[in-house]
């Protein structure tokens, strides 16, 4: 099967995961995407959803699914979303779309964090894909610094020539040259960097559940 064919895969399998008669929390990115097509199929069996980008609330609103306000719901009994990369013990590296911050607060209203990806996102320790960084623009250059002095070299992220602006009016910087073999240190550390906003290190947040696309179908993953 493609990455495309494997990403609609798990998406349709991620229904079995949404509690019927609530609100259910909608990550964001391509995998995500499949899930929001397979959710129109049920839309009428949930109150609604809470979305962790403006790009998937346009989609949920498009397929006539309401989207509330963080604000507007006490607690998700689900969070369903997408990783770039996830290890073995359900620790993900996200942000990859730049929604990183959103999706962080999503997933901590939320009693259970449902992970779906294809198989190409697991792996042994986190820090092959660059590190997304959400970061007040000021600040920008002494984090460059400190990520140089751990050994990661962070670069700004760019759209058509100029600093990508996040959907909060920040900046993403992206790091790499990172193996990250104790995630939840790693984010905790990170976060108390002035000027840092999220960190793309979902430890805290982690995910209790991963559905993983396989060529031999949808590999079930409990952490």
């Amino acid at each position: 099967m493609t990455q495309d064919e494997l990403k609609t895969l798990v998406g349709r399998a991620a229904l079995n995961y949404v509690p019927l008669g609530e609100v259910v929390g909608v990550g964001t990115g391509s995998t995500v995407n499949k899930f929001i097509e397979a959710l129109a199929t049920m839309k009428d069996q949930i109150r609604g959803a809470v979305s962790s980008s403006v790009a998937s609330t346009e989609r949920l609103q498009a397929i006539g699914i309401r989207v509330f306000d963080a604000n507007e719901v006490e607690e998700l009994a689900v969070y369903i979303d997408g990783a770039d990369e996830i290890d073995g013990h359900g620790c993900m590296i996200k942000g990859g779309g730049a929604a990183l911050t959103r999706e962080k607060i999503v997933a901590a209203q939320a009693r259970r964090f449902v992970c779906i990806a294809d198989e190409s996102k697991r792996v042994e320790v986190l820090g092959g894909f660059p590190l997304p960084v959400e970061v007040i623009p000021m600040a920008t250059q002494r984090i460059v610094r400190q990520f140089a002095a751990l050994g990661g070299k962070a670069r700004v992220r760019l759209k058509d020539g100029q600093p990508l602006v996040t959907d909060n009016g920040q900046h993403i910087l992206d790091v790499t040259g990172l193996a990250i073999r104790d995630p939840l240190a790693f984010e905790t550390e990170v976060n108390q960097w002035p000027g840092v906003v999220t960190v793309g290190v979902f430890a805290q947040q982690k995910a209790a559940v991963c559905l993983l696309g396989t060529s031999g179908g949808v590999q079930t993953l409990h952490f």
